[in-house]
Formats: structure tokens, sequence, C-alpha cells
């Protein structure tokens, strides 16, 4: 069986702000496709999708960002094989199936350790895509770690390469919410506002300044282009900055 590569990419800002895209995050490669038949669990791939299940609802619940990246893993993965949506549907019932049972995960992790035991690094950047599932929402409980921790012991990764992990993502993170700070304070400073200022008066601003800097009425007043360029500039600089404050905010 051909190996199953994972490569990673490190996840964009646009990941704790919320703004997600799937287009911009490619997850799976494999060197050829192939057409797979038999039980899903011999595979890597399923294997893989086993451990995500479990790592995804080891805080007891499933967030939107990790259900988001679970969806785009299931169609990077089955992209690759020749009867991909058999496939996907078939690793969309393994996912629903293990995501509430861990009395089995050493005994998966012990497979995938035979289909990768010749390639160390396949099995730490598998640990690495795990792991990434677990900051996602830009924390690392307790029962995240013991079960990376259990999944890393199993497939014999050492570890000084855990904790390098942990460490880069850690520092990943802290510099995103520091970003998203920044973002979110110009936010505020392009609509004349403040954190302290409630919703509607929020809205308000907003409205008063889309009124002030719209192109049609620019162009009504018989401005010239240059002005309307400006204004179509800025406009779309408020638009921005308002969805900012709104999914801060969650409104």
């Amino acid at each position: 069986m051909e190996f199953f590569v994972l490569t990673i990419v490190i996840i964009i800002l646009y990941f704790i702000a919320k703004n997600y895209k799937t287009e911009d995050f490619k997850n799976i490669n494999l060197k050829r496709k192939e057409f797979f038949r038999g039980d899903i669990l011999n595979h890597e791939a399923g294997l893989l999708v086993a451990l995500l299940a479990k790592v995804a609802k080891a805080d007891g619940k499933v967030g939107e960002l990790e259900a988001e990246l679970i969806k785009h893993t299931l169609n990077d993965i089955s992209s690759h094989f020749e009867n991909s949506d058999e496939v996907r549907g078939r690793l969309k019932e393994l996912y629903n199936k293990e995501k509430d049972n861990f009395s089995n995960l050493i005994t998966l992790c012990d497979r995938l350790y035979i289909l990768t035991k010749n390639s160390y690094e396949t099995r730490v950047k598998y640990l690495e895509y795990l792991l990434n599932l677990a900051f996602i929402d830009g924390e690392f409980s307790k029962s995240e770690r013991e079960i990376t921790e259990d999944i890393a012991q199993a497939l014999k990764i050492e570890q000084t390469d855990y904790l390098k992990i942990i460490l880069k993502l850690e520092a990943f993170f802290k510099n995103a919410k520091e970003q998203e700070k920044v973002s979110l304070d110009k936010a505020y400073e392009i609509l004349n506002s403040n954190s302290n200022d409630d919703d509607n008066t929020i809205k308000k601003k907003y409205r008063d300044l889309v009124k002030q800097n719209h192109p049609d009425i620019i162009s009504g007043r018989g401005e010239s282009q240059n002005k309307i360029d400006e204004a179509t500039k800025k406009l779309q600089e408020i638009n921005e900055a308002y969805e900012i404050i709104k999914k801060s905010r969650g409104i």
C-alpha cells in the first residue's frame, strides 16, 4: 500500500478571526490515486480520520473551526481516491462513529504505527496535524493534551519532538491573538468608536460613515473621479472594519 503522506501548512490568521477560507488550505497530497476497497481502518487515511475524531471531541465538544477543518480534511483525503465519493462517505461515517469512542485509541495508534514504522517523519507530521486540530480554537485543554500525549507515546514519537510542536503552535497562536487585537483596535479607529460603545452606537456610526463615503452620493454631488475613487476605497475599509467588530462581538 502506498504510504499516505500528509503535508502540514501553517494555519493562517483568519482561523483566529473566524474568517477561514477552505480554498486557502491544502492538507493532503498522495503520489497517485488509488481505488480503495476493504476495511478503511486498514488504511492510513481511515486511521488518521479516526484519531482526528477523538482529538476533536476530547474536550467534550467539536467547535466551529474544528468542524470546518475536519470537513475540508475529508474532502482532501477522498479527492485522492478514484472512488472519492464512496471513500468520503465511509470516512464521514467513521468520523461520526469514532468521535465518541475512546476505548480503542491505542489499538488504532498501534495499527498506524505498523503502517508507518519505517517513516518516523510521517508519524511526526500526523501528530503535528492532530495538534493543529487541538489548537485551532486558540486553546489547548487538559483533555486535548492528555489524548495527544497518549497518541505520541503509542506512535513512538520522542517527547522532545512532541513538545517542540506544542511550543511552535503556542507561539503561533499567541502572535495571532496579538495581531487580532491590533486589527480590532484599528477597526474601532476606522469607525470613530471604541470597545466601550454598545452595538447600537457602533451600528449608527457605521451607517453615518457609509452615507458620508458612499461613491454614489459623492458622484451625485458632482465630485471629481479622484474623490469618487477615494470614497470607494474608504467605504471598503469601513465595511471591513465593521465586519471585524461584528465578528469579535458575535453579532
